[in-house]
């Protein structure tokens, strides 16, 4: 049957992690040859319909600007549409945080215990637990970026969770200061290696740089090359630095930082703010002055060599 996008309800969405490359596949395949495998619906008394399994072509749809999707109505109970489809499903290598995420949903909204949940999918009673204390342990903000696609995994789930188990705060400022960039599986292994073993300075140093932290630590493991670092290299250390220091002074602010202040400590905190946008302001205006220039140069020098071959 083909619904309108209007009709489905996203219930489960953020049970499942979105994953880029095999996104860009289907979105190519939805293109060139349409929707080839529908959807699966539950419908409700609404007459809404709880998808059940097929996100990943919702998606590919939606960016292909399509009206409708191709879908099938489960003949059962949701709960058991939920459990069967992800029992079946052979396409993706299933992650232990979607499992968990999984686990934890028929936990709460349908009010599993540990011993059903343990025999739907065949684990101990112990492995649920387990899979459970992943959920619990990890910050819902970095949970919600693995979700996205932004943070793998595997790395979440293997050196993340650990970090907050023992620091979570520490987790938080680490996944902050990483900003957009996604890094892998084994940046997030040297990352918690290197804040284990570390003691209080090279924490603190990983923490508010951690990209500045894999890029030294990489190049100190390269066979030894004396390379001289150039003016480019300089600046964009200085500016990493920079970044970092205004994410880590905003998210102080933001737990209260300027509360509790005595008058006098809020005017200097004032006065140091106005001096940084000041020296921010013109360190913008400098490298936009700068950009012009290099570009003028170059435009002449590429208008010249003709004249110089004629």
């Amino acid at each position: 049957m083909q619904l309108e996008f209007h009709q489905l309800e996203l219930r489960y969405e953020r049970l499942r992690i979105v994953r880029p490359e095999p996104e860009r596949r289907l979105l190519a395949s939805l293109a060139e040859v349409g929707q080839q495998v529908p959807i699966v619906v539950v419908q409700q008394a609404s007459s809404s319909h709880v998808v059940i399994d097929g996100y990943k072509r919702i998606r590919g749809l939606r960016r292909l600007h399509r009206d409708t999707v191709e879908a099938n109505r489960w003949p059962g109970e949701e709960v058991e549409a939920l459990i069967i489809t992800r029992l079946m499903q052979t396409a993706e290598t299933e992650t232990a945080l979607e499992q968990s995420w999984l686990l934890l949903e028929l936990k709460q909204r349908f009010g599993f215990s540990f011993e059903e949940l343990a025999r739907r999918f065949g684990h101990s009673v112990s492995w649920v637990s387990r899979r459970l204390a992943l959920v619990q342990e990890l910050p819902e903000g970095v949970q919600q970026r693995v979700q996205r696609g932004e943070i793998v995994a595997h790395g979440a789930a293997k050196y993340l969770v650990p970090l907050a188990r023992a620091n979570r705060q520490a987790c938080l400022d680490l996944v902050e200061a990483m900003g957009s960039t996604r890094v892998t599986s084994a940046d997030l292994g040297i990352l918690y290696g290197a804040y284990q073993s570390g003691n209080w300075v090279t924490r603190q140093r990983l923490l508010e740089a951690p990209l500045l932290f894999l890029k030294s630590h990489k190049e100190a493991q390269a066979p030894a090359v004396v390379v001289e670092p150039g003016p480019g290299d300089n600046l964009l250390s200085d500016l990493e630095v920079l970044s970092s220091a205004a994410r880590r002074a905003d998210r102080r602010l933001r737990q209260g930082g300027l509360r509790n202040l005595a008058d006098e400590q809020r005017q200097e905190l004032a006065r140091c703010l106005d001096q940084s946008l000041h020296e921010t302001q013109r360190l913008a205006e400098h490298f936009h002055q700068e950009m012009g220039s290099v570009g003028s140069e170059h435009a002449s020098r590429d208008s010249e060599a003709p004249r110089a071959r004629a």
